[in-house]
């Protein structure tokens, strides 16, 4: 009888990952594809994607895996799959899109964020939806979208993340997860459904918004990809998941007692539990759904990796990876004293302040490109300490887990990180965790797996922290913290 295999998707805002799985959630050596990509931005705000190429790159990605898999024996079963939160494309009654993804770093929409608190209570609406106000989120994308193309948007019928539209594509359904809806900010995370004043004062359409999937929902390909991936033409594609929840499942962490910590090209911290929202949710965090019986509390930050390349790349730094982690080690803790604001790509949690730029305060003739590479590398890691104090609020308790490809390539980073929190960290060696966490919750959905096994078998590498660098962030935290309240009032 031929083994049952499952294939995994990471579609992220920076690439495609595919790969085979087996039932018990282990990878199949050398079935991994990526396809990298980059979102166009520019200095209005735009962060957006070609639809027809975004979708090109996820359908290339599968195709390339059956390719590359052909001699591999199995029955793939089921697709798991995740996918970037927060975007959002509108279609016409023809079918047709809008020819860009907008993706959650765009924030042309800033601009109505002041609108919406106007004419709400937003400490109740962040209670219902988990969400602030904000253009990473759909209230405010949608009234920019009304706004700035009129026709376009009064031509629109459904309004959909990027998965769903991929759904519609590929299944002809259009249905989305609780998950991917969650991250909306106009879906209310206690009752799991839009959130029905919202909709209201978007004047939004009941079938303008997709149908929420149940937790067990699976679908079938339409024949044109039936035909095109033969492989696949019986498998179930259960609901696309949030990459944000895949990562932290696929990191270990499914309980109150362990934060996951990712630093890619943005970076998060989050808490992923079986139960209902926090009575109070802290002002700084948001909360989202992972499925009908598990919520995600945390905070994200526009830069993470992100900001080490931008540097890297802008100051022509020519060290490799490795050196730069040398050079950082011997100069020390906060060596530099400059006071840097990692807010290139605006920020989000804690503060949410649409107009933040990045900054750099006390520079002289004295530094260099490295100093001002750690001090921006420093200054993620207290944003992230700020996050934590406010998940810490609510789960006293939590230990951290990290991973991430910019910690994997960053050692003193990950070291940076458990200085600031005063707090030893497990390293996640997972490779592709966003992909695992996709396929372990797949599998535990449908019964192959009990979840809490397969988590408690996921390895770390522990990095203790150091009090004497911990006393020294402590100071330079404090200038930091000091530094944006009195930046955060002349933005």
């Amino acid at each position: 009888m031929a083994k049952e295999l499952i294939l995994g998707l990471d579609i992220g805002s920076s690439g495609v990952r595919a790969a085979l799985y087996d039932i018990d959630a282990n990878p199949i050596k050398d079935s991994l594809v990526k396809i990298e990509r980059t979102l166009r931005v520019s200095v209005d705000g735009a962060s957006e994607i070609d639809t027809d190429l975004a979708v090109n790159q996820v359908v290339t990605a599968i195709d390339q895996i059956l390719i590359k898999s052909n001699e591999i024996n199995g029955i793939i079963g089921h697709v798991a799959s995740c996918s970037f939160w927060h975007s959002l494309v509108a279609v016409d009654a023809g079918g047709n899109h809008t020819p860009v993804v907008l993706g959650w770093a765009d924030t042309r929409s800033r601009g109505f964020t002041d609108v919406l608190r106007n004419q709400f209570d937003e400490n109740n609406v962040h209670n219902r939806t988990g969400a602030r106000f904000h253009s990473s989120f759909w209230p405010a994308k949608l009234m920019w979208l009304r706004s700035e193309f009129p026709d376009a948007f009064s031509q629109a019928t459904e309004l959909m993340s990027f998965s769903d539209l991929l759904g519609l594509r590929i299944f002809d359904e259009s249905a989305t997860s609780v998950s991917m809806a969650s991250g909306t900010g106009i879906f209310d995370a206690r009752e799991c459904k839009w959130d029905p004043e919202l909709v209201a004062y978007l004047k939004l359409k009941p079938a303008m918004l997709p149908t929420i999937a149940a937790d067990d929902q699976s679908f079938k390909l339409n024949k044109e990809y039936a035909q095109r991936w033969p492989r696949l033409a019986h498998a179930k594609w259960l609901p696309t998941i949030a990459d944000g929840v895949a990562n932290s499942i696929g990191s270990g962490c499914i309980d109150e007692n362990r934060a996951a910590l990712m630093v890619g090209t943005s970076g998060a911290m989050r808490v992923v539990y079986k139960g209902e929202p926090p009575r109070n949710i802290p002002d700084g965090l948001w909360c989202y759904r992972v499925d009908r019986e598990r919520v995600i509390v945390g905070g994200a930050l526009s830069d993470g990796g992100g900001i080490y390349d931008w540097l890297r790349r802008n100051l022509r730094i020519e060290l490799s990876d490795d050196a730069i982690c040398k050079e950082m080690a011997c100069r020390g803790a906060n060596a530099h004293g400059l006071t840097f604001m990692p807010f290139l790509g605006g920020e989000r949690s804690t503060g949410y302040n649409e107009n933040a730029t990045g900054a750099i305060h006390g520079l002289t003739m004295a530094h260099d490109a490295i100093d001002i590479l750690q001090s921006g590398m420093e200054s993620v890691a207290y944003r992230f300490a700020d996050i934590f104090d406010q998940l810490k609020s609510i789960f006293p308790d939590i230990v951290v887990v990290a991973s991430g490809g910019a910690l994997n390539a960053s050692p003193v980073w990950t070291q940076m990180i458990a200085d600031v929190l005063g707090r030893n960290l497990g390293l996640s060696t997972v490779p592709e965790a966003s992909l695992h966490g996709a396929v372990l919750l797949a599998l535990a959905s449908t019964g192959k797996i009990v979840l809490t096994d397969k988590i408690s078998q996921v390895e770390q590498n522990q990095i203790s922290f150091h009090p004497e660098c911990h006393s020294i962030y402590e100071t330079a935290r404090r200038r930091h913290e000091n530094f944006y309240e009195s930046y955060h009032q002349t933005q």
